[in-house]
This record gives structure tokens, C-alpha cells and sequence, in this order.
């Protein structure tokens, strides 16, 4: 059962999940899966939101498959949607999360600590002036 409080999160691909290699598959972005994967965990659902499709897109699904990640839909608003092309095409989320953003991409541990809201923990500095506190 999806918590009331869960949000509809699309995700692009390159340059996003992965460094942008198009249309090669790039390297993962720094901390991308586990970030998703918590998202996940936490009962959001993830829609894959990208420019790939066909083989492209095989690729991407099955990238993000191998590490852990299986999208509640992909490149459309809910599995069952039928996309017809007379129709103005917009994906239903609550949130976006992508590298042209205003601004370029945050960063996965800036967007951890936005939608989840977490904050980790300052580490004590160790060193010559820590005998002084």
C-alpha cells in the first residue's frame, strides 16, 4: 500500500542517473541508486522521464534494473497509460528531478536532503584545536 504522503518522482536519465553519455549508458551519478532506492523504500514512486526510447531506453531500464531500481512506469504518468500522439504529451508527477534544471542539477545528496528532508549528522573535529572546546 502507497503511504498518502508519498509523491510522484520523475527522474531523467543521462546527466541525471548517469553522467551524460548519450547514447552510450554513462557512468552513475554519485549516490543516484541509493538516493532512488530510499526514495523507493520510503513508498515514492519513481517514473523514468527521458528523451531514450526504443533500444536507447531498453538500455536505460535494464541499467537501472541491474542496480536495483524498477520504475513504477517509464516514460508515461502510470504503467497502464496509452500514449497517443494527438494528444499534448505532459508526465503527471509531483516532483521533477533533472539536469536542466534552473540552476543545473543539485546534486543526489542535496536532493536526499530535500524531498526526505534528512540532515546528516555534523562529524567532531579532530585535531590540534579540538583540546580547546
Amino acid at each position: 500500500m502507497i503511504p498518502n504522503n508519498s509523491l510522484i518522482i520523475a527522474v531523467d536519465f543521462d546527466g541525471t542517473i548517469v553522467e551524460d553519455k548519450y547514447p552510450k549508458v554513462g557512468k552513475p551519478m554519485i549516490f543516484a541508486f541509493e538516493t532512488l532506492k530510499k526514495l523507493q523504500s520510503e513508498g515514492h514512486r519513481l517514473i523514468l522521464w527521458t528523451y531514450r526510447s526504443g533500444e536507447r531506453l531498453e538500455e536505460a531500464v535494464a541499467f537501472c534494473k541491474e542496480n536495483g531500481i524498477e520504475f513504477y512506469a517509464v516514460n508515461k504518468s502510470f504503467p497502464e497509460e496509452n500514449y497517443e500522439e494527438k494528444y499534448s504529451r505532459k508526465i503527471n508527477a509531483n516532483l521533477f528531478i533533472d539536469d536542466r534544471n534552473i540552476g543545473g542539477f543539485l546534486g543526489w545528496t542535496a536532493i536526499y536532503k530535500l524531498i526526505l528532508n534528512y540532515e546528516p549528522p555534523q562529524r567532531k573535529r579532530k585535531g590540534f584545536f579540538s583540546f580547546f572546546k
